[in-house]
């Protein structure tokens, strides 16, 4: 909530048309995979384990359409953390060249003074500070107030027009059709996954089996893309520095498929179990290994099936 009203609070500064706050999508992800978890227990306790998969459909059903609205509206860039974190970088490749102005960058380049970058929490935080500062001070400071409103201005958002997926694939071509592709499986996969566990069952290894195929072919697509940025002539399509550590992430998550069923329960399970008989005599260790194992084998029987998602 902090950040969303850091977001919708409108510069004093800002001339022309005001546009309408923005709807929190961030957020509003949020509240639905917390409430996700609420839908699981208590479906799980009132209709039992096989139909509250009904439920869970629903609520991951909300979220892709929820995801991929957001992804349409802040012009098809990657949702950071599955659309948690806003992702308010620019691409160089829809952005004019950067020019300096008396020591302040123009608005829309990438950082402001003392090198922050104004689309993050930290320059929009600032900016707030600066407005409340502004009221505070003498109007009779000239200079300081240039400045304030030099900041303001670099705070206030591009008017350049929201890239569409048309305007993607005619300047990007394959690349950006790639991308596309990419965070398309990315938010279409738990929703996947749910429903073919519905079908076939936690046990089947037809829902991992697929959800981590989806998951591969997804970020082979965006891997592809990363790497033409080391093509040269052959650059078609730029990933942000968030944009590639979010990369990063994702490729992290495929550990937890090693703790989703039915791999836990034929291969991961037994190691941890084999581990803890041999470090039991051990004074301490074993004590805290089986108590470490205990805490993973119960976990893993909630949450795991949408981890990452």
């Amino acid at each position: 909530m902090n950040e969303h009203i850091i977001d919708a609070t409108p510069t004093q500064m800002h001339v022309g048309p005001v546009e309408p706050n923005p709807f929190p999508y961030s957020l509003c992800i949020s509240a639905i995979k917390d409430l996700e978890t609420v839908v699981e227990v208590a479906a799980q306790h009132y209709f039992g384990d096989d139909k509250k998969w009904n439920f869970i459909a629903v609520t991951e059903a909300i979220k892709v359409l929820v995801r991929l609205i957001l992804f349409r509206n802040s012009g098809y860039k990657m949702l950071l953390h599955g659309g948690d974190t806003p992702n308010i970088e620019k691409h160089s490749d829809f952005s004019s060249s950067q020019h300096n102005d008396g020591g302040f960058p123009r608005p829309g380049s990438g950082h402001g003074p003392n090198g922050l970058n104004p689309w993050n929490l930290e320059g929009r935080a600032l900016s707030a500070l600066s407005r409340f500062g502004e009221n505070a001070r003498m109007s009779s400071d000239t200079v300081w107030l240039r400045r304030v409103q030099h900041q303001q201005a670099i705070m206030e958002p591009p008017s350049s027009k929201r890239p569409t997926i048309s305007m993607i694939l005619s300047e990007k071509g394959v690349q950006g059709a790639l991308f596309l592709m990419g965070e398309v499986l990315f938010i279409i996969r738990p929703l996947m996954y749910v429903l073919f566990i519905r079908k076939y069952g936690i046990r089947s290894w037809i829902p991992w089996s697929l959800s981590l195929a989806v998951d591969a072919v997804g970020i082979g697509f965006l891997t592809q893309v990363a790497k033409s940025r080391d093509g040269g002539k052959e650059q078609h399509y730029h990933l942000t520095a968030s944009e590639q550590d979010e990369l990063k992430r994702r490729k992290l998550l495929w550990a937890l498929y090693l703790m989703r069923d039915p791999f836990f329960t034929k291969y991961t399970r037994q190691r941890l179990e084999s581990t803890e008989k041999l470090l039991e005599p051990v004074p301490v260790i074993g004590f805290l290994t089986a108590k470490i194992v205990e805490l993973v084998v119960g976990a893993q029987t909630r949450y795991t099936y949408m981890s990452g998602s």
